[in-house]
């Protein structure tokens, strides 16, 4: 078999998930419907995104090692649930730029993402300001570079510096140790607006504090919605 043939299969499959198939321009159409014909679309619609949670949360499963099986599948079933609801909601933006199942299967990825590393934060404490800056800078450190400890030493006087309390709090749990917003606000007794402002404002601050002392920072990942 000469190398042009092994790699058509390779090559046909890529094309498919760049390509909207058929189908994509009638789903709109059936989730629009009345009746049974939407009942049907939904229950369809359904079935796929229940595929795609499952196969997030098997993904995850590592970091749910206290859930038994039913209790994965009743994840993957809120998820789902959620996903729909959330789709449902902006039908109206899907172009046909992509297959359907596939902008559809991103709302099942996403909500699935969430609620895995929400639960896994059920039952644990938020590390403190101190304890989880130490945390994080140690395990950094540890697999960088030797010279970028004097940017460590810096974003943490920094932090101590420049911050007000409850922007070190948010920024330490949700930035730095990858604690969930909506559960920091249930055990701050916040809001995820208010949590937010004060992670983009603590953002900023460190973010130029850093520059005035000569430090550059990359890109600000994307927040959680």
């Amino acid at each position: 078999m000469s190398v042009a043939q092994a790699t058509m299969p390779m090559r046909s499959e890529m094309a498919a998930q760049q390509v909207p198939d058929e189908g994509s321009e009638f789903w709109p159409e059936r989730l629009r419907a009345q009746g049974a014909a939407r009942e049907a679309a939904l229950a369809e619609l359904h079935g796929l995104l229940l595929k795609a949670a499952r196969f997030e949360i098997g993904r995850r499963r590592a970091s749910l090692p206290h859930l038994h099986r039913r209790d994965l599948d009743d994840l993957a079933q809120q998820s789902a649930d959620d996903a729909m609801v959330a789709l449902l909601a902006k039908l109206g933006e899907f172009r046909g730029d992509s297959r359907f199942t596939t902008w559809a299967y991103k709302f099942a990825l996403l909500e699935a993402g969430v609620k895995v590393r929400r639960r896994a934060w059920q039952g644990r404490e938020i590390p403190l300001e101190e304890e989880g800056w130490a945390a994080f800078a140690g395990a950094a450190q540890a697999e960088r570079r030797a010279e970028d400890a004097e940017l460590f030493a810096a974003i943490g006087e920094e932090i101590e510096r420049c911050l007000g309390p409850r922007q070190r709090e948010v920024l330490v749990a949700v930035a730095l140790n990858d604690v969930p917003i909506d559960v920091l606000a249930e055990r701050l007794g916040s809001n995820r607006g208010a949590l937010y402002k004060n992670l983009h404002d603590a953002r900023a601050k460190l973010r130029a504090a850093l520059a005035a002392r000569g430090f550059e920072l990359g890109p600000d990942r994307k927040e959680e919605r």
